[in-house]
């Protein structure tokens, strides 16, 4: 009986092993098509700043409006921010939303105060060069 009711709790356990690990797969595998999702949204929905052909910087020659169809054509310098990485965008909107908090961005990221801050001084020296040309 004893012997019964032990090879009952081992194959329960068994059990909950085998559909614990399932149900990790599982999320693991939601998790990864989220991100890659993500990724690739972002990578899509991303306008392009450097000609394809030399490299140079890219103006904007034209624009359109959904409503009325109404063209703008011209030759306009892109806006700093466009002329940052996709990274450095999310990077500086999360900085935004987070009210401007360092602290309160490192925390959400798990990352340490002097690494986010490194991040921030990067930035803002990128966009020092930028503002230059």
């Amino acid at each position: 009986m004893i012997i019964n009711s032990i090879l009952t709790v081992k194959i329960n356990l068994i059990f909950i092993k085998q559909k614990f690990f399932n149900i990790n797969i599982i999320f693991n595998f939601v998790k990864d098509i989220f991100n890659f999702v993500k990724t690739n949204i972002k990578k899509a929905m991303k306008i392009p700043i450097f000609c394809p052909s030399c490299d140079s910087s890219l103006n904007v020659s034209q624009m359109k409006c959904n409503h009325c169809d109404t063209t703008v054509n011209g030759n306009y310098d892109l806006p700093l921010y466009l002329k940052l990485g996709r990274d450095e965008q999310d990077f500086i909107l999360e900085f935004f939303l987070s009210s401007g908090s360092i602290k309160e961005m490192a925390k959400q990221a798990e990352l340490s105060y002097p690494t986010m801050r490194n991040k921030m001084d990067d930035l803002i020296e990128k966009i020092k060069q930028l503002k230059i040309f």
